[in-house]
């Protein structure tokens, strides 16, 4: 009985270290490029690969001189638990110092590139003031690529619009906000209080086409049984907005800055659509099988309350 219990709680033949070192090997692509994201040596990352492998009598990947690694497909499953692992380390670590009352390790967040520069600075700053020995590492994407990372294990958690949501994905949400038409400040139009789409359906249009921008902007015209004419389709916000600063054209967006000039100083006019549009919600969102970490758990409270952008409207399970 002895031996068979000491056979049980023996270690395992793998560190954590080793599981984090393959995660960043799998994520840069290279051993070189993980190593320098390590602040490590080259030889002590490949060694640390070597040695997982050996360990767990599998080949994790392939090593291409001039094209990096490309994982197996063991070494593909073994990176999606590789994550959960190191998730749960840093979750015992955590609720380790939860007698503290502070926060520790790392939360992975994720944000939807139009969002991120309005609504990442305020909520980093304040969350991290709140846990400062906590640290937040964030990723901007677009929406399809952050449900992907979510999914994968990635990320905790990720600041997405309620717009082609994957049924895996749960998520709160935060405040919602209308669609606009952004006008160029000469616009003809652009004294008006509101715009139908109508009005503009014979003008080019700039559309943003980062998913899921462009499918949203493209079905509400045609719910309104407006057949836009696309002119350009930058994948950056700023750059539509330059676009139609300089007259080049109108575009149909969700996200308002408060500042309404360009990189360049153009002005431009958000202007409310006529028609009797839905309101999209900003969400809080992450895997529905996985179960929230205290630092996620804590993230979305104090997302729940802190202060929103202005025209936003907050959760009504808060009122």
């Amino acid at each position: 009985m002895g031996d068979r219990l000491a056979e049980l709680i023996s270690p395992p033949r793998f560190s954590l270290r080793q599981l984090a070192y393959f995660v960043a090997i799998a994520e840069a692509g290279t051993i070189s490029e993980a190593a320098q994201r390590l602040h490590i040596s080259q030889p002590a990352v490949s060694l640390a690969l070597n040695d997982l492998e050996r360990a767990l009598k599998v080949q994790l990947c392939v090593r291409r001189k001039s094209h990096g690694i490309t994982l197996t497909p063991t070494g593909t499953q073994v990176l999606h638990r590789a994550r959960q692992l190191l998730r749960q380390a840093e979750d015992l670590e955590g609720e380790a110092g939860a007698a503290t009352g502070s926060l520790t390790g790392v939360l992975s967040l994720g944000c939807y590139v139009t969002l991120a520069p309005t609504l990442l600075p305020p909520l980093l700053q304040g969350f991290s003031a709140l846990h400062p020995e906590l640290t937040v590492d964030f990723a901007e994407d677009t929406q399809d690529v952050l449900q992907r990372r979510l999914l994968s294990g990635e990320l905790d958690l990720a600041v997405i619009y309620s717009m082609d949501v994957l049924p895996e994905i749960e998520r709160a949400e935060l405040f919602t906000v209308r669609p606009h038409i952004l006008l160029p400040a000469g616009h003809p139009l652009a004294d008006r209080p509101a715009v139908s789409l109508h009005e503009v359906a014979e003008e080019p249009m700039v559309l943003l086409d980062a998913a899921p921008s462009s499918h949203h902007a493209l079905g509400l015209l045609h719910g309104f049984g407006v057949v836009p004419r696309v002119r350009y389709r930058p994948s950056s916000y700023e750059v539509a907005r330059a676009l139609v600063g300089r007259g080049m054209g109108y575009s149909v967006l969700v996200q308002r800055p408060a500042n309404d000039r360009t990189y360049e100083g153009y002005r431009v006019a958000v202007k409310e659509i006529a028609e009797p549009v839905r309101a999209e919600a900003v969400l809080l969102a992450w895997p529905r099988a996985v179960r929230l970490n205290r630092r996620a758990e804590e993230f979305l409270r104090f997302c729940r309350a802190a202060a929103l952008p202005a025209g936003a409207r907050s959760d009504p399970s808060d009122a």
